[in-house]
């Protein structure tokens, strides 16, 4: 196993510790970093008495489920998936800037439901450290629920959570935050079924071309806002690649596709909300 930082061993011990305090867990598992971590720990610390749910709708990209499947494998913890219907949740269709707090209500309002049904005492999710000075208003909803974030109450970041997965030998070490479809239609915009696959679509077609990270992003009158590494921008530059793109991308219903010249940035959608 990988050498890990005194501090940071530390930190993992105090982890397990709280998770063993629980007695029975489940856990919010989503398939990124902080989860796979999270329930990495819980397996370590609670053995059977510890399940990761993911909970799956139109909101997640082709082929996330089956990584989260994998992923269970890999730890060796038990995996129960669970639909959930945020798209019938008027607030959460109309894209606020507080829509992640109605998929959030939905989400652990169905993963506390597996929870219940398998006599799990403690719901927990994969919130860290540096969550809490982000815009993040579904963190509301863990107080409201009485969510468990052990990984914020041990004080781990980011930084730290990937150095811990290295550590453990998990395949996310690198993994990019991979946050739902839904965050890549721009506030005010309805999300609608099709929008989710058109954008999925979309990023799928890049992807397979070797862009990572990467976004698009779905703005007013069906225009797509291509986010990826700045360094690969020059890509577009050559003609039958841009011409394979719009093509590729107005088969899909986009009437418009444009270039981000500030290339991939997480979150950037958040830049229009003021206060």
């Amino acid at each position: 196993m990988m050498q890990i930082s005194p501090e940071l061993a530390q930190k993992r011990d105090r982890l397990l510790e709280t998770l063993r305090g629980y007695g029975t867990c489940a856990v919010a598992f989503s398939g990124g970093l902080d989860s796979t971590v999270l329930a990495k720990a819980a397996e370590l610390a609670l053995g059977e008495q510890a399940v990761a749910v993911t909970g799956y709708s139109q909101s997640m990209a082709a082929g996330e489920l089956e990584e989260c499947a994998e992923l269970a494998r890999h730890i060796g913890i038990r995996l129960e998936t669970v639909p959930t219907d945020e798209l019938s949740i008027a607030a959460y269709r109309a894209n606020g800037p507080d829509r992640c707090y109605h998929c959030k209500q939905e989400v652990f309002a169905r993963v506390e439901e597996v929870a219940k049904r398998l006599g799990l005492a403690v719901v927990a999710d994969g919130s860290n450290h540096d969550d809490q000075s982000d815009y993040r208003p579904g963190l509301r909803v863990l107080r409201e629920r009485n969510v468990r974030s052990p990984l914020a109450e041990c004080g781990l970041r980011k930084a730290e959570l990937r150095e811990l997965a290295a550590a453990w030998g998990l395949p996310v070490a690198d993994k990019p935050a991979t946050p739902c479809l839904s965050s890549r239609i721009a506030y005010g915009q309805e999300v609608t079924p099709e929008r989710l696959r058109m954008i999925d679509a979309a990023e799928r077609f890049l992807r397979e071309r070797g862009f990572r990270p990467l976004r698009v992003r779905y703005h007013q009158g069906d225009m797509a806002r291509i986010e990826v590494p700045a360094e690969q921008l020059g890509r577009f530059a050559e003609a039958d690649f841009r011409c394979a793109v719009t093509e590729h991308f107005r088969s899909l219903g986009f009437k418009y596709i444009a270039l981000d010249l500030e290339g991939f940035r997480s979150g950037s959608m958040n830049a229009v909300l003021t206060g």
